[in-house]
This record gives C-alpha cells, sequence and structure tokens, in this order.
C-alpha cells in the first residue's frame, strides 16, 4: 500500500504518518512547508521516512 503525503504551509499529515513512511510512499515537500513553526520536526520525519525507502520530492517551482 503506497501513500502519497504532501507538507504544505496550511495542510500536512500527521508528524508520525510521516516518520512511518516506507518504500512505494511519496512525499512532497512544498516551498510553503518551511514557514511551518513545527517544520524542524516535519524535515527530521521526513529524513526518516527516506532511510526507511520513501521517495521524498521537496518541490521549487512546481506550485503556482
Amino acid at each position: 500500500m503506497s501513500a502519497l503525503l504532501v507538507i504544505d504551509v496550511a495542510t500536512a499529515p500527521a508528524i508520525g504518518d510521516v516518520r512511518q513512511a516506507g518504500p512505494g510512499d511519496l512525499i512532497y515537500v512544498r516551498p510553503a512547508a518551511t514557514s511551518r513553526k513545527d517544520f524542524p520536526r516535519y524535515w527530521e520525519a521526513v529524513g526518516v521516512a527516506l532511510t526507511r525507502g520513501a521517495f521524498v520530492h521537496v518541490m521549487n517551482r512546481e506550485e503556482s
């Protein structure tokens, strides 16, 4: 089962869901997400997911 997790300034999945992501899961981090007060915690969880095998894409100019 794969999950699509998008982290943005206004919405984001539970940090635990990000941390538990693994092979087959997709995590997208939008540029505005860095404005979140809890972004450092999300960034750490993204790192854990990456080492567990999740695909992580840090978006740059993809959003309009």
